[in-house]
């Protein structure tokens, strides 16, 4: 048998994509502990298969991780209002949504409700409930993140533009234009200052 002539037929490939052929399998076991070769282009295709996968890989939104962890019942541990974790990319909306529950006033809302959850030389956290766009601004020593626990909103950082919904999280870069657009009928989010 030519190996390279088998090689480029596409059996390797194949074997590749039909884990499941038994006999294709058991061929190209059988060739790959006789012809080094085999083994080395198995390799290379094995590394152009990743490579194609995690360029054409679509991240999960965060709320993913939050409900495949909620249904196997390995949720993050419910919040202490009285030790505040900083939010995250990582952090759990729903549990923060139930943290704060307790705050949150009957609706109709107000235009704009504001409760300061903790506050020290390090960080402020607010519970904020809003109906109203805010306008551009810029942070020169207050490092600003969003972590939305409801609604949507439209966010403008520099030339960038965010849509953001229940548990996305944005950080904004000190000195950077930005502004939000409240896109549902509200938005409860947790504001986050972060001081140098």
């Amino acid at each position: 048998m030519e190996i390279k002539s088998y090689i480029d037929e596409g059996n390797l490939e194949q074997y590749c994509f039909e884990l499941d052929n038994a006999e294709l399998g058991n061929e190209i076991k059988a060739l790959r502990l006789a012809h080094p070769e085999i083994g080395h282009e198995l390799n290379e295709i094995e590394l152009a298969i990743e490579k194609f996968a995690k360029s054409q890989a679509i991240a999960p939104r965060p709320q993913l991780k939050d409900r495949i962890m909620g249904a196997l019942n390995l949720a993050e541990d419910k919040i202490d209002l009285n030790d505040l974790p900083p939010t995250s990319k990582y952090s759990n909306y729903e549990s923060w949504l139930k943290a704060v529950g307790h705050l949150i006033p009957a609706e109709p809302f107000e235009d704009f409700f504001a409760h300061v959850l903790q506050q020290n030389e390090q960080i402020a956290q607010t519970l904020v409930i809003t109906k109203l766009n805010v306008p551009e601004e810029v942070h020169a020593v207050v490092a600003e993140s969003f972590f939305i626990l409801k609604g949507t909103c439209t966010c403008t950082v520099g030339e960038e533009t965010f849509t953001l919904n229940a548990g996305d999280y944005l950080a904004i870069p000190l000195h950077t234009n930005h502004d939000i657009r409240i896109d549902s009928p509200y938005v409860i989010a947790i504001l986050q200052h972060q001081f140098a």
